[in-house]
């Protein structure tokens, strides 16, 4: 309410000053027309001043609900509904707010609804391109030569790529594929890097889990896996030496379990490592790997705030890059 009349006495101002450079300029007149009764002149003044402080008054009171709206423009649009009384500009006003809501609903579920059409025909493309991808994959084990490898690595980067745009497609509606489970990380890496075992060995690189088979979490198995892989994939790609290790531990600090993810590759420039979760961020090392999407580390830490899981990164340039998910 307090702020809804200072409101009302800001606007009010300009006419105050009217008025009273109006009661001066009578006034005045009145003096030089040899009326100089100070008496009458104040008595005047008096009656004129109730007569403005009762429309003052009259005027706050019929438009008290629309000052005290107007106050508070961070309110939900619900609250758009408040009484006027006799207050004609304050009444059109509320019509046209209470339509321009209304429009904007409508529009609103338009918009949702057409980006739910998006997302199911997304999520249905990618369940298609998946049956014949796994058919070729199938016929690529049959063959036993060089062209069958380079097959085999396209395919998988094929997988990895449809998975990612079928997560992507997910996050907006994360909380309806969703299944909190406790889990064994050492089991849940375990099949993670089995399923990769593929990428280990075309890049040289070759996994170490450190992790107590004891340790257990409590995550969503199928979003954990996906984190898990868009963490290894990145240590991989970036592990540009031979015979490189990719380091998989676990420990508890401050009653919470934390894996993380060690490689021994290039690392990530000081300048960069800021912005690594932005989207679509590539950064110095993107310029040299031509598969970096910029998306990975984004939807690792996008998944992590919908779980309640948090992360973190650690890089020395030329030494390799440290990532950790806190559960």
């Amino acid at each position: 309410m307090k702020k809804g009349l200072l409101l009302f006495l800001r606007e009010q101002m300009p006419l105050l000053f009217i008025y009273v450079l109006q009661l001066a300029l009578i006034s005045f007149v009145y003096w030089l027309g040899g009326m100089r009764d100070s008496s009458l002149t104040l008595y005047t003044i008096l009656l004129s001043g109730i007569l403005f402080v009762a429309y003052s008054l009259y005027r706050y009171y019929t438009h008290r609900h629309f000052y005290e709206r107007l106050a508070r423009p961070k309110a939900a649009n619900d609250e758009l509904t408040y009484r006027t009384e006799h207050a004609p500009l304050a009444e059109s006003l509320h019509e046209l707010l209470l339509q321009l809501d209304r429009n904007y609903k409508t529009r609103l579920l338009s918009v949702n609804e057409q980006l739910d059409q998006h997302i199911h025909f997304i999520n249905q493309w990618v369940h298609q391109m998946k049956t014949p991808l796994s058919v070729m994959h199938l016929i690529n084990q049959e063959r036993d030569d060089e062209s069958s490898l380079g097959m085999g690595d396209e395919l998988d980067r094929m997988r990895k790529g449809l998975d990612m745009v079928l997560y992507t497609a997910r996050l907006d509606s994360f909380e309806h594929d969703l299944h909190i489970e406790t889990l064994s990380l050492f089991s849940t890496v375990r099949a993670i890097t089995s399923d990769q075992k593929r990428l280990f060995i075309r890049n040289h690189v070759f996994p170490v889990i450190q992790i107590h088979q004891d340790i257990k979490v409590v995550s969503d198995e199928k979003w954990l896996k996906f984190m898990i892989t868009q963490l290894l994939t990145n240590s991989v790609k970036y592990s540009h030496r031979t015979n490189a290790k990719i380091y998989f531990e676990s420990y508890t600090r401050d009653n919470r379990t934390v894996l993380e993810v060690k490689d021994e590759g290039i690392g990530i420039p000081k300048q960069d490592l800021g912005r690594v979760f932005n989207p679509f961020f590539t950064g110095e090392n993107g310029r040299t790997v031509q598969e970096s999407t910029g998306m990975g580390l984004y939807l690792v830490k996008e998944v992590c705030e919908k779980l309640g899981h948090q992360i973190e990164i650690d890089s020395v340039q030329g030494k390799g890059t440290s990532v950790r998910l806190i559960f």
